[in-house]
């Protein structure tokens, strides 16, 4: 009896003209130059956030009442220079299409909270995604997600670049916790949340802090003072304008995470497992396999 043996992926089949294997890989990676332009654009992106802070009184920019228009208007382009170095090696059409059906889902979530006491519910599906598929993914998602609910919900404004970078902070980072699993990973997730859903208030209050209020008030900024005075401000202005957002939307988020945490997670990996973001690749065959 003869049996005929189907050859595996990965094997070489003698006469062909290629072997083709199979690669499985994240759907997005960080590479040495995506690295490098993560590290630069996260730079750039602490510093168009926080200038008030960062500049020296005898700074020029710490006199100049547009900068953050001008960071406005700089964010999408560091952006696009990050997605395109993520996308280096291509971005397939299964990473796509779970962006995209994220990047829905979240845009979705966004208005069923928004203005409602910080009640944002989006952040919770930031965390688990940048969890499940890693950090280059979670800041994409990010990114996306918040781009997306703006076009919805008619949002597009100045804030706009500010909102987008801080998502996609807050996904990237989960994409880099520590590993673990079980009880020990939803308990990390769930702080990380609350922690991101406060910095995400803090750092969006600084982007618009600057141009807000005018004159020498105990909560307004002040071009040119020192900058213990003016983070004395902010932390007065944070206090009395916007810690009551922040707090619920910390708790909102860790309570998501705590609540839908394993199941979308699990979900989540066993779509990734199916989808198996594999690329082929094809080698020349050896002159001994050539017919």
């Amino acid at each position: 009896m003869i049996r005929h043996h189907r050859p595996e992926v990965g094997t070489a089949t003698r006469g062909s003209h290629a072997q083709v294997t199979a690669r499985t890989a994240g759907p997005l990676r960080f590479r040495p130059r995506s690295t490098i332009a993560m590290i630069a654009v996260t730079a750039v992106g602490i510093v168009a956030f926080g200038w008030p802070l960062l500049a020296s009184p005898d700074s020029p920019i710490a006199h100049v009442g547009d900068a953050p228009l001008l960071f406005a208007l700089m964010l999408p382009l560091l952006m696009a220079v990050m997605l395109a170095e993520l996308s280096e090696d291509g971005i397939d059409a299964k990473t796509v299409a779970m962006l995209g059906v994220l990047a829905a889902v979240g845009a979705a979530l966004r208005p069923l909270g928004t203005g409602v006491a910080g009640l944002e519910p989006v952040f919770f599906l930031l965390v688990l995604a940048g969890r499940a598929y890693g950090p280059a993914f979670g800041f994409v998602l990010g990114a996306t997600t918040l781009f997306a609910s703006a076009l919805v919900t008619a949002g597009v404004g100045p804030w706009l670049p500010f909102q987008m970078f801080g998502a996609a902070w807050v996904g990237a980072g989960a994409g880099m916790l520590p590993r673990c699993r079980g009880w020990r990973e939803l308990t990390t997730l769930a702080v990380y949340g609350a922690i991101a859903g406060l910095f995400y208030g803090l750092a969006l209050n600084l982007s618009f802090w600057p141009f807000t209020l005018g004159g020498e008030t105990a909560i307004s900024f002040v071009a040119g003072d020192p900058v213990v005075d003016n983070l004395r401000r902010f932390v007065v202005f944070t206090g009395v304008t916007s810690l009551g957002f922040d707090i619920p939307r910390a708790l909102l988020t860790a309570t998501l995470v705590v609540v839908t945490g394993t199941p979308i997670l699990r979900a989540l990996r066993r779509a990734g497992r199916r989808a198996a973001f594999e690329a082929p690749i094809a080698f020349e065959p050896r002159p001994d396999e050539l017919p």
